[in-house]
């Protein structure tokens, strides 16, 4: 008997050609259904709310009575205001300091608990501790430890703790810097932690035997490799920046003065402590669109890097 003919463009009974490579197929249909209630969701609980801010920061509204039109009059005393502007520039030291001090600690700690170890697990545990515990209750903890009269320096006997670490404009503003840290570095370290154990190992080996000592391999190894894992964790950093409210609020309350008074306290305590919600809601705004442009600005340089490392491959 003859052997079964195969038609053109099949592969047998039934079957199609397997498509070329490279070519597109189409994703058209059911995936794309899938997608609805996300989207949805984020229109609702996220777009909706944006807008009535927006619409909002053009109005007159004390919270209570009614609402009457203002127009650009709230944008007018916002950016003509020093308060604003020194909000934003104590938010723009925060953002910068945060990413200064938190990223080195976060990488050194992320290379050091990224081992086999055992001691290594039980320090990842420990640095881990800290993002379990609740803005309010750091703030709380820190502010009695920091109390001049019976804090640490009551507990330890030195005086040089004893000074009113938020009292005095210049260190409460360091105090929560650090405390900032303390909080967010265990975060960023579990990312660089799980970015070095997705170094293949034979890099390193290679390294080793051309002779090259740890220092060299992470100058030359880890950091490289690191390289999105570092955009990831400054893009987060640098956005959460803006959003810095109840930590700051329960440990200093915006003082002594405005010293630690930044964009998202000033934008509460002026919608809920001056009922001003029209201006509240201007800052509100000021916060999206800085957030907006830092995030599409850091995204935008990612993926240039990543496209030029891509071709260069």
């Amino acid at each position: 008997m003859d052997a079964p003919t195969i038609a053109p463009g099949t592969t047998g009974a039934g079957s199609r050609e397997a498509p070329a490579p490279g070519a597109r197929t189409s994703r058209t249909g059911p995936p794309v259904l899938m997608a609805v209630p996300a989207l949805v969701l984020f229109a609702v609980f996220a777009l909706l709310p944006l807008a009535g801010v927006v619409v909002l920061s053009l109005m007159n509204w004390d919270g209570i009575g009614d609402i009457s039109w203002n127009g650009l009059g709230n944008w007018a005393r916002a950016l003509g205001d020093q308060a604003t502007y020194h909000a934003i520039w104590l938010s723009v030291q925060v953002m910068v300091a945060s990413w200064l001090f938190q990223t080195p600690v976060s990488l050194l700690l992320g290379v050091l608990v990224a081992g086999r170890g055992r001691y290594r697990a039980v320090l990842g545990v420990l640095y881990f501790l800290p993002l379990l515990l609740s803005a309010a209750a750091i703030a709380i903890a820190f502010k009695a430890l920091l109390d001049p009269n019976f804090g640490m320096s009551r507990a330890f006997g030195i005086g040089a703790l004893s000074q009113d670490w938020l009292g005095d404009p210049t260190l409460a503003l360091y105090v929560v810097i650090f405390v900032i840290a303390w909080q967010f570095v265990p975060f960023h370290t579990l990312l660089y932690q799980a970015g070095v154990r997705q170094i293949p190992r034979q890099l390193y080996e290679a390294a080793e035997i051309d002779g090259a000592g740890r220092v060299r391999q992470f100058f030359s190894i880890t950091l490289p490799q690191l390289r999105y894992t570092i955009l990831t964790s400054s893009t987060l950093m640098l956005v959460g920046s803006l959003t810095y409210f109840d930590l700051v609020f329960v440990l200093t309350g915006g003082g002594p003065g405005n010293a630690t008074r930044f964009l998202p306290l000033d934008m509460y305590l002026n919608g809920f402590s001056n009922n001003d919600m029209g201006r509240a809601s201007t800052l509100a705004v000021l916060l999206v669109v800085a957030g907006l442009a830092l995030s599409l600005g850091l995204a935008r340089l990612a993926g240039f890097q990543r496209g030029s490392q891509l071709e260069g491959a």
